[in-house]
């Protein structure tokens, strides 16, 4: 995982709009999840999810550090403890995106709310954007994106889709005493705004 100063990084990214937000390369795309850690610890051990995951619910991957770190309280809530950085591969995240249905239907591109809702119970994968945070998690005016996998698609997620899993607690930990103040100190993953490139096939 290769990280920046965050402050210098800020003055990169944009202030509103709609923006995926990435680590990522010409093969990868970094995304963060945060588990207790009997799963987080077998995901890192084994490199795929097993033990107590379950694929019976739906689970929610982010691309923005520091959305995932408010949603954990940089690692400090029950069950969040173990923060994972997921590579996976460029192609299955992009189809991701295309099978996507966003969580509301006022954000969707459906004429009637039945058609809307269709979707929604046919697709595996839910797309929701939600306002990036600070790392103070101060609520931004940019939002940023997470998509909710289910079904067969998580099943591909979890087992044949990631590329590396790495256990990033520590750097978690070790970064959160630097959020307070001006910043100067604190490092995140390197992030830049991610424009798809694969199609489905």
């Amino acid at each position: 995982m290769l990280t920046e100063p965050y402050t210098q990084q800020q003055k990169l990214w944009p202030t509103e709009g709609q923006h995926i937000l990435a680590q990522y390369d010409k093969e990868a795309i970094v995304v963060y999840q945060a588990y207790k850690p009997s799963i987080g610890l077998f995901a890192a051990k084994h490199q795929y999810f097993g033990g107590d995951f379950s694929y019976s619910r739906m689970s929610w991957i982010k691309t923005s550090f520091l959305w995932m770190m408010y949603r954990s309280g940089w690692g400090t809530k029950p069950n969040q403890e173990i923060t994972l950085a997921i590579s996976l591969k460029r192609s299955f995240f992009d189809c991701l995106l295309e099978q996507a249905v966003v969580s509301s239907f006022a954000l969707s591109s459906y004429s009637t709310h039945a058609d809307w809702e269709l979707a929604i119970a046919e697709s595996d994968v839910r797309l929701q954007w939600d306002p990036d945070h600070s790392p103070t998690g101060r609520k931004l005016t940019r939002k940023a994106i997470q998509l909710g996998l289910r079904g067969d698609t998580l099943k591909d997620f979890g087992q044949r889709a990631i590329l590396s899993v790495e256990d990033i607690s520590t750097f978690v930990k070790e970064q959160r005493k630097f959020v307070q103040g001006n910043f100067e100190n604190l490092r995140t993953p390197s992030e830049r705004i991610y424009i798809p490139v694969s199609k489905c096939v």
